[in-house]
Formats: C-alpha cells, sequence, structure tokens
C-alpha cells in the first residue's frame, strides 16, 4: 500500500475501526460465558467439568486458525478474510445461543473460534501496514487495549446480560455487531490485493499435522488430570498424537519453501522473546479472569451480575492507564516499561493471593487495579518489540504468530490452572478434615454451637443440618486455600519472566514510533 496514515480517508479509518470492533467481539467471546458458566451448565444439563469445555473448545479452535490467518490473507486478501471471518463469528453465535445440548455447544463454540480468530491477527498486521511514526503508537495504545480489556470486561457484560436476559444472549449480542462490522469493512477498507497462486501450495498435510498438534495437546492438558492423565488410554493416545504431529509438523514448516506457518520469525531474538512474554501474559490475563469468578462463585456464592460488577475495576484501570502507558513508550526504554509492568501484574496477583472466605469487592479491589493498570505497559512495549522491527512481507506471518503465543498462553494456563487447582484441593481438604475431628475440642464446641441454632431455628435434625454446615465450612477454607496456591504460581511466572526483559535487543532511537 502506497498511501501513507497521514492521507487516509475517512473511509478507511472507519473500516479500521470496525476491524478493531470485531477484533473485541473475538477476543471478548473467550471469556464473556466465564461469570455465568453455572447458567449455561443448568441451561445444557452438563456437570461442572464438562462445561468448563463451553470456553476450552472455542480457545483450542482459535488456536489453530490464528497461525493459518498469515497465509490465508495473503491468499485471500486482508479484506475478504477479515469479512468471511466476521460473518462466519456472527453465524455461528447465533448457533451457540440455540444450542440444546452440550455436545452441540461444544461443536458450535468450536467453529466459532475456528472462523472468528482470524479477526484478531489481522487487525495487528493491518496496524503495522496502514499507519506510521506517532499514529502507528496511538493504533497500538488501541490494539493493546482493546487485547486486554476485552477478556477482562467479559465477565461483567456476560453477567449484566444473563441477570437482565439470559445466557442465550452471550451469544445473540453478537449477531448485529457482526454484521456492521462485515459490512464496514467490506465497503471501506481494502488495504492489499488477494495472491491466489498460493492455492496452488496450499498445505492441507501441514494444517492438519498443526490442528492435530495443538488439538490433542490442549485435550490432554485439559483432561488429564479429570481421568488420572497417562492410566487412561485416551489421555495415552492424546498425547503420542500431540508429540508426533508437533515433531512432524516443525519439520514440515521449516522444510518447505513457501511453509503454511513461517517459523523462521523466531530467528528474530526480540520476535522470539516478545512471544515468549505475550505466552506469559496470556496465563496471567486469561487465568486471573478465569480463576476468580470461581472463587466468587464457589466460595461467595455470587450471582453472575456480582461476579461480573466485582471485576469490572481491572477493566476501569486498563481504561485509566492506556493513555499513561502510551505517553511512557515515547520517553522509556521499552525494556523497562515492560519489566515494570509484569513486575506490576506478578504483584497483584501475589497481593490476590491472600484471599479469605469473607473477601469482597474492597479486599479484591486494589489487586485488581494494580493487575489492571500493568497490562498496557505490557502489551504495548512487547507489541513493539516482538512486531515493529519486522520487515512488512513479514508482519502477517508474525502476528499470527504472536497471536498465537498469547491465546496458547492462555489455553495451556486455563489447563494447568484446573490441575493444579485439582491437586491442592485434595492436599487442603485433607488437611483440614484433620482438624475437624471429635478429638478437637474446638471443633466439636464449634459444631455445638451450631447444632444449638439449629435447635432454635427448628430445622429438623438440628445435629445433622450443623454437620452439613461444618462441612461447607470446610469445603470454603480449601477451596480459598487452593486459589491462594494458583494464585502464587501464577505470580511465580511473572516474577520469573521479569529478568528475561535483559535478553531483549534495545531497540535503536525512536524504534518505540518508527518500527518500519
Amino acid at each position: 500500500m502506497n498511501e501513507t496514515a497521514d492521507r487516509l480517508g475517512w473511509q478507511q479509518w472507519a473500516g479500521f475501526m470496525a476491524m478493531v470492533v470485531g477484533m473485541f467481539m473475538a477476543v471478548l467471546d473467550i471469556q464473556i460465558v466465564s461469570a455465568s458458566i453455572s447458567d449455561i451448565q443448568a441451561g445444557l444439563a452438563a456437570s461442572p467439568d464438562e462445561a468448563s469445555w463451553v470456553q476450552t473448545s472455542y480457545l483450542i479452535a482459535e488456536i489453530v486458525m490464528i497461525p493459518l490467518s498469515g497465509w490465508l490473507s495473503r491468499l485471500l486478501s486482508t479484506r475478504v478474510l477479515f469479512v468471511i471471518s466476521a460473518l462466519g463469528f456472527t453465524v455461528f453465535s447465533l448457533a451457540c445461543s440455540s444450542a440444546s445440548s452440550l455436545g452441540e455447544m461444544v461443536v458450535f463454540r468450536a467453529a466459532q473460534g475456528f472462523i472468528g480468530g482470524a479477526m484478531i491477527p489481522t487487525v495487528f498486521a493491518t496496524t503495522f501496514l496502514l499507519f506510521r511514526d506517532q499514529q502507528r503508537t496511538q493504533m497500538s495504545v488501541l490494539i493493546g487495549l482493546t487485547a486486554t480489556m476485552a477478556p477482562t470486561i467479559g465477565p461483567t457484560l456476560g453477567g449484566w446480560l444473563t441477570d437482565q436476559f439470559s445466557w442465550h444472549w452471550l451469544f445473540l449480542i453478537n449477531v448485529p455487531v457482526g454484521l456492521l462490522v462485515a459490512g464496514a469493512v467490506w465497503s471501506w477498507l481494502d488495504i492489499d490485493k488477494p495472491d491466489y497462486a498460493l492455492r496452488r501450495s496450499f498445505d492441507l498435510p501441514g494444517l492438519l499435522l498443526m490442528a492435530v498438534f495443538l488439538g490433542a495437546m490442549e485435550y490432554v492438558l485439559e483432561e488429564g488430570d479429570r481421568w488420572d492423565w497417562f492410566a487412561d488410554e485416551t489421555i495415552a493416545w492424546a498425547a503420542v498424537a500431540s508429540t508426533v504431529a508437533g515433531v512432524l509438523f516443525f519439520w514440515r514448516m521449516l522444510v518447505r519453501h513457501d511453509p503454511l506457518v513461517e517459523l523462521r520469525a523466531f530467528a528474530n531474538a526480540n520476535f522470539a522473546f516478545g512471544s515468549l512474554f505475550s505466552f506469559v501474559l496470556g496465563l496471567g490475563l486469561y487465568g486471573s479472569v478465569y480463576l476468580l469468578p470461581l472463587f466468587l462463585g464457589r466460595v461467595r456464592g455470587y450471582e453472575s451480575l456480582q461476579i461480573g460488577e466485582t471485576m469490572f475495576v481491572t477493566g476501569a484501570a486498563m481504561f485509566v492507564s492506556a493513555p499513561i502507558a502510551g505517553q511512557l513508550m515515547r520517553v522509556m526504554d521499552l525494556r523497562v516499561m515492560l519489566a515494570i509492568g509484569l513486575a506490576m501484574f506478578g504483584g497483584g496477583l501475589w497481593w490476590m493471593a491472600h484471599l479469605t472466605v469473607d473477601s469482597a469487592f474492597w479486599e479484591l479491589c486494589w489487586p485488581q487495579v494494580l493487575r489492571g493498570a500493568s497490562m498496557m505497559l505490557i502489551m504495548l512495549p512487547v507489541n513493539q518489540l516482538a512486531l515493529g522491527r519486522l520487515p512488512p512481507a513479514a508482519v502477517k506471518n508474525a502476528s499470527g504468530l504472536y497471536n498465537l503465543m498469547r491465546n496458547l498462553g492462555g489455553a495451556v494456563g486455563l489447563a494447568l490452572i484446573n490441575t493444579l487447582a485439582t491437586s491442592r484441593l485434595a492436599v487442603h481438604a485433607q488437611h483440614l478434615q484433620e482438624q475437624v475431628t471429635w478429638s478437637r475440642s474446638a471443633a466439636t464446641h464449634a459444631l455445638g454451637n451450631m447444632t444449638n441454632m439449629m435447635t432454635a431455628a427448628k430445622s429438623g435434625d438440628a445435629h445433622l443440618a450443623a454437620l452439613k454446615q461444618l462441612a461447607m465450612m470446610v469445603q470454603q477454607q480449601a477451596l480459598t486455600l487452593t486459589y491462594n496456591d494458583v494464585l502464587l504460581m501464577m505470580a511465580a511466572s511473572f516474577f520469573v519472566a521479569m529478568p528475561l526483559t535483559l535478553l531483549l535487543a534495545k531497540p535503536a532511537e525512536g524504534a518505540a514510533v518508527e518500527a518500519h
């Protein structure tokens, strides 16, 4: 494209902003169901373990599409790929709203995530192709805010929609927006031309290997703990399939002249480390937005709207910090800015890892504010360090890989969180149960007091009711300790990543705003 950002017409600006809205929808839908998962579970007659696949299926499918998007955008052009992605996302959003069983929902969510996943890296690539200098920095702030705020406010919006209408509206809300986005991008934005000659080099085996590699790996991580890992034949075979497919996929991508996914971008040290930081950010971003609703729902007994209201402060902090982060990019070494952001995010998770069964809005507010303010201090410098110095011809493929790492961090993080939570819950529950026995005077005294209260309240078998209440208290305490352990693990990943910023090449003067 020969035209510079200074001469962009209103149509191109409007088309680009429509792309940003489409990207917001795609990222939002990863976590919009998190605060309402119990409502969806009840509506589809699924168990809590099975209901987690409403999120996981979307994320796995999106992960497969994201690295493929670079090749597709060269084949079809940016405009055509984005419009197809937006329309497909809309159609399958409508299908999700009409799902009547868990099986249907998982299939529709996977299709929604796969076809809609192309919107995310396409927007990142368009930012670096369409804008220059200071405008690129401003658009990077907008993109970074969108990519990180969407999953953060997802539970809030989802909780409100479920409370006011029903869980079906988590998906129906996408329909009018998706149609408008597709129409705007088709009408107003055309920045490159398709290269249909690439059809002759389409690598179907490579695509299948990538899908098996990523999909089977995520299945093992998600379901392994539930089925006792490799003691289960299905888990064992899935692990073998993922390993074999992964080796063949990497070999095929490295030896082909025109690979489906250009892995050679990782030869650039800044891109490789930037992708690693993107992975860590995905783990913390999606993991924290997944874990906090679990605590609020299972320990505090909050409804969907209450969960959303409690978590809203993170998005508010991000919104306030975005322009500050944009200004800091102009005056601060990007490596230092990134290290500060990692320290703040890790600090927010560590602060939150002091939950009690009574933790409510104000106890959770400031840790969430710290975490929200740190996201832009991570996202903006990582975007520039990873993508800003690549040649324009490499940006499309590299953008897919870069976004893949963030979503892969989220997918792997969610699986590891579930695995760690299961094992730590068993440990804490056993330890607490050992403290609540007839030989413990504190336990028998508490049980006696509860029995007396139940008797006064004329609650049937008062002693049995008191025992049930005591068991519930033990379970709440065990869950709280478990979530604290998981939060500490997540915080540690950010603190470990901090020293790695020293391995990044120092950006040249003005690199933060001049990244041709």
